[in-house]
């Protein structure tokens, strides 16, 4: 027979386990599979959304109970010979699954998917009865607690959250963090589907190897792994076919499946193979490979995947910095700029393949290249990893484990292998992985609270007996498991590590740099000096645009900077303080709430601006910083955090800087550091600068201008005569520095004065970059004679479009357009310099819509 699937995703009821004599004790409608209890609640009125004002602490009652969801099915016809199974892809996370009342699967890991064999139930019935499958969710935090309790010998450490989540394979974010609310989900929060079927394709693996750039050849081999009824297996034949944009380019028919290991394999030479590239490098080509089984001629199962071909390696060599770190991709060095992604909602079956592109599409358009899942939140939905297959976006691909002394019992242990193995089997097919790594920060968490950590020591069954067993997950199962199911792929211990030094040493694999914010709270404009080989955490809080506070915000008497529900939607530690400091060592400030939203993002946009500009300078210096990922790129509730951009994919301010940081060609011109604080506000005699290009091209750039012009802030006018370099021949996928030690004399040009550079390439500005006299506080910054001077046009494609030509009589500083839903904006968060008009273009705008507002410093 045909494989035959029906999703189960409507006709389910659910109730509280626990309760009597009340509303919830009868059986309420579930709207649809997947969801999450606090959904189903509000779908039936029982549950405020927890997203606004306080109602996150009206909804924590939901997380201290125990929930179970029912649905009633026809027993389906079941053919001769034939298997049924039920398959859950996710069941968050103490589930028991019932069938008639008969327990059939115990699952504790939210992680995990199953499939479970009820054929023999089944056939003991006849076609159309009907059964009753029920799954009880028991409460995630008080089993936790539980769990904590029965091991006491073990060192309960960590950041974030009640510590008690160490004991539970279940998103971690969920027990709250310093940017997102408490809310402890349970329920059926991926598919479930019920099969009949003869035979079917478990899995499908098109492994990728022997790529040889220069004879153009590559090597498949298409691994399936088969399920299928003993009256069946004995003669199932495969038939294998890669096809390249729907047209067949090789194919390979009735191969027998092997009895023994009940596989089926083949091999395909594909010649002149279109490689699979991130964005900007080339083309993002996918390849479909497609496995068919048939028993006696008929077929009866078939499934189809997309694979890229290319090659990944993650460089770790000596050099003059110390040991380098960074991405090389078909032989091609990669500066990965991009971002760390958390769980875009806290209910996460929230999230349809829709928006998952939506923020991929972002990132592209912001000129990011990688991106990070952070393993604090989950391993993401196929639709995720689709989007950066299909749009060119690099994953960082962390387990989930985050900020803490993990356990590492026998049971615990054997469930985090299995995790292991199903997630990378789910996704080792999605040519955008190119990393591995074993956990966010806890080795940091190991070296705060001073657990045990001989690197060595390489026994792996000492490290069980020590005070910190987590290492034997991320030292030996976790590398065990990708050395087996995807060996290919790079694997490293954890996020930061480096050949097991201190996490903050510079010279040495990859770094989380918090001492701006967190730590030491260095001053942002030092930034680029903080860095070490790969930078995969930094960040700045800042503020949200006014509409989305007005969604969370209910009274209007609450929108005021310090207001009590706003620093409730702010989770981060001193964050009032922390805030505080950044805003009036920088910025005048200010007490409106509109204002003070913009103060903040000028700060993050500053600061993003001022690391990433400067690491990817080095990248050019041997490689010296190997990619910048900042903390954090999204948001999972309407919130104030380090997104930049937010829960409603509104860009901040700083995804404007990033995106011009991140060009395939920028200019960067930078005076050194004066620390106004130190000298107590005494400005300097004298002070070097430098001024240089990076180019992401692989190929030289030849004949580029680069002109610098040095420009009264008071004024608008020029203090000096321009200085111009003719001829310049700029270094691909690296750095050209034109000037190393220009000097500027204070006394002699007593005015604040901006630094203004401008790069030309076949008689186009192609970049710019404005450098500032700091901090912006001592600055007046009124009185800028700023024009925004719109016009309506149509694009190459007909669709209408606005572009507004900006000039200005002195330097302006982040001018920033509003951000509205559906509208998009090429540029934002400008400096605009007299002489130099700069154009910007929106899309989305209707006619008769009002025109957007914008704003600068200064204003």
């Amino acid at each position: 027979m045909a494989f035959y699937q029906q999703q189960l995703s409507t006709g389910w009821t659910f109730r509280d386990r626990d309760s009597e004599q009340s509303d919830l004790d009868t059986w309420m409608p579930v709207p649809a599979i997947p969801s999450t209890v606090q959904q189903d609640l509000i779908a039936n009125n029982k549950l405020e959304n927890p997203y606004i004002g306080f109602n996150e602490l009206k909804a924590r009652w939901v997380n201290e109970k125990s929930w179970v969801y029912r649905h009633e099915f026809q027993r389906p016809k079941i053919p001769t010979g034939a298997k049924v199974a039920l398959g859950f892809d996710g069941l968050d996370t103490f589930a028991s699954v019932t069938l008639d009342g008969k327990t059939i699967l115990e699952s504790d890991n939210m992680f995990l998917g199953h499939r479970v064999d009820i054929t023999e139930a089944l056939l003991k019935s006849t076609e159309g009865k009907k059964y009753v499958l029920e799954i009880e969710f028991d409460c995630a935090q008080s089993r936790a607690r539980e769990i904590r309790e029965k091991y006491p010998d073990h060192k309960w450490v960590g950041f974030n959250g009640d510590i008690a989540r160490l004991a539970v394979r279940k998103a971690q974010y969920h027990w709250g963090w310093d940017w997102g609310p408490i809310i402890m989900t349970a329920g059926i929060w991926r598919d479930v589907r019920l099969e009949v079927y003869a035979a079917r394709v478990a899995d499908l693996w098109p492994k990728t190897t022997n790529i040889d750039f220069d004879g153009k050849r590559a090597s498949v081999t298409a691994i399936a792994k088969i399920d299928a009824s003993s009256s069946t297996s004995k003669d199932l034949k495969a038939s294998f076919r890669v096809s390249l944009r729907g047209h067949e380019i090789a194919r390979q028919d009735d191969i027998s499946v092997n009895t023994t290991d009940q596989t089926a394999k083949v091999k395909f030479e594909i010649t002149d193979p279109e490689l699979w590239w991130p964005h900007g490098y080339g083309s993002q080509t996918l390849y479909e490979v497609t496995v068919s089984l048939s028993h006696d001629g008929t077929e009866l199962h078939n499934t189809t995947k997309k694979f890229g071909i290319r090659s990944a390696e993650t460089v770790q060599q000596p050099d003059k910095h110390g040991k380098s770190f960074f991405f090389r991709i078909n032989g091609v060095d990669v500066f990965c700029g991009g971002s760390c992604w958390i769980p875009a909602d806290s209910l996460l079956p929230s999230i349809d393949a829709e928006r998952y592109r939506k923020w991929i599409e972002l990132m592209v358009a912001g000129g990011q290249v990688m991106i990070r899942v952070w393993g604090g939140g989950i391993y993401e939905d196929e639709k995720f990893y689709e989007a950066c297959d299909e749009l060119g976006v690099l994953v960082w691909q962390d387990f989930m484990f985050g900020c803490g002394n993990y356990p590492a019992w026998p049971e615990i242990l054997e469930s985090i292998r299995q995790e292991a193995v199903y997630n990378v089997q789910r996704l080792r097919h999605h040519p955008s992985i190119v990393i591995y790594v074993g956990n966010n920060e806890d080795y940091q968490v190991q070296e705060q609270a001073k657990l045990t950590y001989d690197y060595d020591d390489k026994n792996p069954n000492n490290w069980l007996k020590t005070d910190f067993p987590a290492r034997y997950i991320y030292e030996k199962v976790l590398p065990e498991v990708v050395a087996e199911y995807s060996p290919a792929t790079f694997y490293h211990p954890g996020s930061p590590w480096g050949d097991g030094k201190i996490t903050s040493d510079p010279t040495v694999g990859d770094m989380h740099q918090w001492n701006v914010w967190h730590g030491t709270q260095e001053k942002y404009q030092i930034f680029a000096t903080l860095g070490g080989r790969f930078n995969s955490e930094f960040g700045m809080e800042a503020f949200p645009h006014l509409s989305t506070i007005d969604y969370f915000v209910e009274n209007d008497a609450d929108k005021f900077p310090q207001s009590h529900v706003l620093d409730f939607h702010n989770k981060a530690d001193g964050h009032e303080r922390r805030l505080a400091t950044y805003l009036v060592e920088n910025l005048r400030t200010a007490t409106d709430l509109e204002t003070y939203i913009y103060l903040t993002q000028v700060v993050q946009a500053e600061t993003m601006m001022f690391g990433y500009r400067g690491w990817r300078k080095q990248w050019g210096d041997s490689r010296h910083c190997g990619g910048a990922l900042l903390w954090q790129l999204n948001d999972c509730w309407p919130t104030i955090s380090w997104a930049i951009v937010d829960y409603f994919l509104r860009p901040k301010p700083a995804y404007y800087t990033v995106k011009r940081a991140l060009r395939q060609l920028t200019v960067g011109v930078q005076r050194e550091h004066h620390d106004w604080s130190v000298t107590h506000a005494q400005p300097p005699v004298k002070s070097g600068y430098e001024l240089w290009v990076a180019s992401s091209y692989r190929h030289e750039v030849l004949n580029a201008t680069v002109e610098l012009r040095f420009l009264s802030v008071v004024s608008g006018r020029d203090l000096r005569a321009p200085v111009v370099y003719d001829n310049v021949t700029i270094t691909p996928n690296g750095t050209t520095d034109v000037l190393t030690n220009g000097v500027i004399d204070h006394i002699a040009e007593p005015e604040p004065h901006v630094l203004s550079a401008r790069l030309w390439v076949d008689g186009q500005v192609v970049a710019r970059d404005v450098d500032w006299p700091q901090p912006f506080k001592y600055l007046d910054l009124s009185d800028r004679g700023l024009e925004v001077r719109p016009e309506t046009t149509r694009s190459a494609a007909g669709e209408r479009q606005q572009i507004l030509r900006v000039s200005a009589r002195k330097p302006v500083k982040c001018l920033v357009f509003e951000e509205r839903d559906g509208v998009r904006v090429s540029d934002s968060a400008m400096d605009i310099v007299p002489g130099d008009e700069q154009v910007v273009t929106i899309t989305g705008l209707a006619e008769g819509d009002a025109p957007l507002k914008y704003r600068y410093l200064g204003q």
